[in-house]
């Protein structure tokens, strides 16, 4: 309700015209339509001047207020045709709303899949074997090694392995290790390939820790590749918990329905 609209002792001779205007049209309507018809002055008013104010706290304007920002837009229109006028708004408004919800939930879908589909490109590429162990250098210091045996069943020649290695023993619930490293292959690794490699990580780093026991376990998870331009494959980023969030929402109101895609 409009503040001051439905008083009949208010004096509207100290009213601007606008909102003598507005009142002698709202007095004109059945006592029951006088609140769809404030509800109406308000869409009108916040759909232009007063854009992005929320139209249900209408308090935040005075009656004045609503009626000037209304008052350019009504030309002479009647309390029905008001009351119709804001009724299209506000389905103007829920359609652009609605397909810019649906907008979004192209593009998040596209981007859970595209995401999805590189982590399977990437699960092509495994880590046959890790094995960490002490040897002994050509002058005779500890040195720590790395074993991997890894396979190429990815469409695509591999010039770079980036890995994480976790040492860990049973003793101990903090790791020794917990490390991402990369691996330059020397000529490449083709598709359809297994190679072997003996990595010697710094030895006066973590790795190369004397405490770390002869038992410890290591575990090779692989980050990601690099193909022959020497450019990341396959690592579009997954969807953050926010996105997530936000497209199983999205799922729930539109997924069900058979929408035509939105450009």
């Amino acid at each position: 309700m409009i503040a001051g609209c439905s008083d009949p002792t208010i004096d509207t001779s100290s009213m601007p015209a606008s909102v003598v205007s507005v009142e002698e049209v709202r007095n004109s309507l059945p006592a029951y339509k006088r609140d769809e018809f404030d509800q109406g002055l308000i869409i009108i008013a916040t759909s232009t001047s007063f854009s992005g104010i929320d139209i249900l706290n209408p308090n935040r304007m005075n009656a004045a207020e609503i009626a000037e920002a209304a008052n350019a837009q009504m030309h002479g229109l009647t309390g029905d045709q008001v009351i119709q006028r804001a009724d299209q708004i506000l389905r103007e408004r829920r359609s652009r709303e609605r397909e810019q919800s649906i907008r979004t939930l192209r593009r998040l879908e596209d981007k859970y899949a595209k995401a999805a589909s590189d982590q399977q490109q990437l699960a092509r590429f495994t880590i046959d074997s890790a094995r960490y162990y002490i040897d002994v250098s050509p002058y005779g210091a500890p040195e720590p090694v790395i074993d991997l045996e890894v396979t190429n069943s990815t469409d695509q020649a591999i010039s770079e392995l980036l890995l994480r290695g976790v040492l860990t023993s049973s003793d101990r619930s903090v790791p020794w290790v917990d490390e991402s490293f990369y691996y330059v292959v020397p000529g490449g690794i083709e598709p359809g390939e297994t190679l072997k490699w003996s990595l010697a990580p710094n030895r006066f780093g973590p790795w190369g820790d004397a405490q770390i026991p002869g038992d410890a376990e290591l575990a090779v998870t692989l980050e990601g590749l690099k193909g022959l331009d020497e450019q990341l494959l396959w690592d579009s980023p997954e969807l953050t918990e926010h996105e997530l969030s936000r497209l199983k929402r999205l799922q729930e109101v539109y997924g069900g329905v058979a929408l035509s895609r939105v450009e």
